[in-house]
């Protein structure tokens, strides 16, 4: 089976049971990723982390660099993403320390490159169901086995930080019929099905952003604090998964790309086709 990817957002910043451990630096065509992939093993599992803010927390989410990021785990072989990610709660029923995975984005980000296409190559590939279901239900499975208080299915919205949301804001996006709030997934989301990588969240609540009557509004002291329990929980969530998922795949990432590239193939610039040749293979002609 090939690698694992794992991404590593607030609060999980080293895979812990990693064993035989070294570290990988990925050159892509879109820059550097945010740092170098850990590679390992996790049980019987090949595994590769990426810390997603780089170590030491030192990028924003709107400084990511999304497209060498993903580019990256493809590079090394990866076919399925698990993103780890902090979040804020948009509905009363999900509570800090909750795990939720949820099934649907929202993009409210507005200074972020989200395709590998353009310059001279137009692709559209399908995003109605952006999360992969074979890998959602693994995920599942583990996060129950390991007894979180765990919530299928839902809608991430993603806005484009660093701040956190005001109360118009947050009352706003309560109104779209969202359930959880965060900064970063949608982009990889979007990536890696170009990609055609499966991807999918493990969404770690860890406050009720600012929008709860009588609640304090959401510190970055709130959230730090509630990091440290999130990380034990998705590590054990991790630990599960790999054992859970089949050894092929017959979802629909796999083939993601199989219709979605409009351009006449004639007309490609050598350095699009260069750029894309590791995702896009013989499509490109």
């Amino acid at each position: 089976m090939s690698p694992l990817g794992v991404i590593g957002g607030s609060g999980l910043y080293q895979m812990a049971g990693l064993e035989g451990t070294r570290e990988e630096r990925v050159e892509t065509p879109f820059g550097d990723p945010s740092e170098a992939y850990l590679l390992g093993r996790l049980g019987e599992h090949e595994v590769a982390f990426l810390a997603r803010h780089g170590r030491g927390h030192r990028l924003l989410p709107t400084e990511i660099n999304f497209r060498a990021n993903i580019y990256g785990f493809k590079a090394l072989g990866v076919e399925r993403i698990v993103s780890v990610s902090a979040v804020g709660s948009m509905k009363e029923e999900l509570r800090p320390l909750d795990v939720v995975l949820p099934d649907q984005f929202i993009d409210w980000t507005r200074q972020r490159p989200s395709t590998f296409f353009g310059s001279g190559v137009a692709a559209h590939v399908s995003l109605a169901d952006p999360v992969c279901s074979v890998l959602g239900e693994a995920l599942a499975g583990a996060a129950a086995l390991c007894g979180a208080r765990l919530h299928r299915g839902g809608t991430y919205l993603c806005i484009e930080g660093p701040q956190f949301s005001t109360r118009a804001e947050s009352h706003l996006y309560r109104s779209f019929g969202v359930d959880v709030i965060g900064m970063t997934n949608v982009q990889e989301a979007k990536l890696a099905r170009e990609a055609e990588i499966c991807y999918a969240t493990v969404a770690m609540v860890t406050d009720y952003d600012c929008w709860r009557a009588g609640e304090a509004p959401v510190s970055v002291e709130e959230v730090v604090a509630r990091l440290r329990d999130n990380a034990r929980t998705a590590q054990a969530i991790l630990a599960g998964v790999t054992g859970l998922l089949p050894v092929s795949r017959t979802c629909p990432c796999a083939s993601a790309l199989d219709n979605a590239i409009l351009t006449d193939r004639a007309a490609i610039p050598r350095g699009a086709r260069e750029r894309l040749r590791l995702l896009a293979g013989g499509r490109l002609g």
